[in-house]
């Protein structure tokens, strides 16, 4: 197998280094391997470990982002890929649950109807539920005040942190080597960013001059060489790159509650009940999976957290507040016990769009990040399209760019 990066042609001995065994890491790690390239995936803690990004039970996998139809090809071209992991792993839970979305609109929203528009021409038109179609289909969901509802009715959930740690274990029985260990940022180029309106003239006399990067050391002092290195470490990408990055992917504190359900009642199940995204309210959830109750999330930017040393403790106002929301939409559960809280840490972009580009300092660094809370579910077609860009020198979307990424505020990806 051959193709070439800059006019350097990789063989199959290529050697790729992947920092970060998380949704992006670990699906970029599969789609290199399956070019033929070797692959170390370098973790602190392991994958889909309790801090990461990737560590929840659960994930939504939807199509529907409004007039975005670079996020609904992307998570289109995932759900078949997340379906055939489920198939591969063969375990009695399957990682894939085929619940269907159910996307909440108050009135004539743009952006809802700008999400049907958009899956109807990608040819995955969702089901326009009007009230009395959810009464009748869903009947355990109170929607006063929601006046349109779509369904995504071949989306649903995934086991997240099961899914990627079945996809790692499925990468090292074929040859991908684990290592646990922290490494530093990389040495040997300046780690800074461009400001001011020569910006883009600077960044490409940085990336002209670009040097190759050799190896990685870890903390406890060895070296991990490679021929590529791909960063796809979600909130710790701030702290390896910080002059780079600082400000431009912003860690944040997002708090999700499960609540327990009556026993021997299956209408909350997956198999029963849709996950949901109930967009004037911010709040989304998925049904129980595993046994672990249903979950409730809010899709609001929390507080800073530090992603390794902050305490994943929940506020008691995000419980109150995912508690009265259950209690509103899903009367039958409004006494629910909470059997379980998580602190999720998005990685914010200003925008809320990804960050996948080449580092400007090496000719051989790529960065993989910016899932701003809603990259899990395209976890493999970031993986596909930054073995791409790795191996084949694929350029990046403009959305995807470093060079656009700025530090004010002003989300426009949901």
């Amino acid at each position: 197998m051959a193709g070439t990066v800059q006019g350097a042609r990789y063989t199959s001995s290529m050697h790729v280094v992947v920092v970060g065994s998380g949704v992006f890491g670990a699906w970029t790690a599969h789609h290199l391997l399956a070019r033929g390239a070797t692959v170390t995936l370098v973790d602190a803690y392991g994958p889909a470990h309790s801090r990461s990004s990737s560590g929840d039970e659960t994930r939504i996998v939807r199509c529907g982002y409004g007039p975005d139809a670079i996020y609904a090809e992307l998570a289109r071209r995932s759900l078949d890929q997340w379906r055939a992991l489920s198939d591969r792993a063969g375990r009695p839970d399957p990682l894939w649950h085929p619940a269907g979305v159910l996307w909440m609109a108050a009135g004539s929203d743009a952006y809802t109807a700008a999400t049907r528009e958009t899956l109807t021409r990608l040819d995955m038109p969702p089901d326009v539920l009007s009230p009395p179609d959810m009464r009748a289909r869903f009947p355990y969901f109170d929607t006063s005040g929601i006046e349109v509802t779509l369904l995504e009715r071949d989306c649903g959930v995934v086991a997240a942190r099961r899914a990627v740690r079945a996809l790692v274990a499925d990468l090292e029985q074929r040859g991908v080597r684990l290592l646990s260990a922290r490494v530093g940022a990389p040495e040997g180029a300046p780690d800074k960013g461009d400001r001011g309106a020569d910006r883009a003239e600077a960044w490409r006399r940085r990336v002209r001059s670009a040097l190759p990067l050799r190896a990685l050391r870890t903390q406890g002092g060895a070296e991990v060489a490679g021929d590529r290195f791909v960063f796809a470490c979600g909130a710790w990408l701030p702290g390896l790159f910080p002059g780079l990055l600082q400000g431009r992917i912003r860690p944040t504190r997002q708090v999700v509650v499960y609540f327990g359900t009556p026993a021997g009642d299956r209408r909350f199940t997956a198999a029963h009940m849709p996950a949901w995204i109930d967009f004037p309210s911010g709040i989304y959830g998925t049904p129980d999976v595993d046994g672990r109750g249903v979950k409730v999330g809010i899709d609001e930017h929390g507080g800073p957290i530090d992603p390794d040393t902050d305490d994943r403790l929940p506020d008691s106002a995000a419980i109150d507040r995912a508690r009265a929301w259950l209690a509103r939409r899903v009367p039958a559960l409004a006494g629910a016990p909470v059997v379980e809280t998580r602190v999720c840490a998005y990685e914010n972009t200003a925008t809320g769009d990804f960050l996948i580009d080449r580092h400007p300092g090496y000719d051989n660094v790529w960065i993989a990040g910016g899932g701003s809370g809603h990259g899990f579910k395209h976890g493999p077609a970031v993986g596909e399209l930054t073995a791409r860009m790795v191996l084949d020198g694929e350029a990046p979307d403009p959305r995807f760019a470093l060079l656009d990424k700025t530090i004010d505020e002003r989300r426009t990806v949901y």
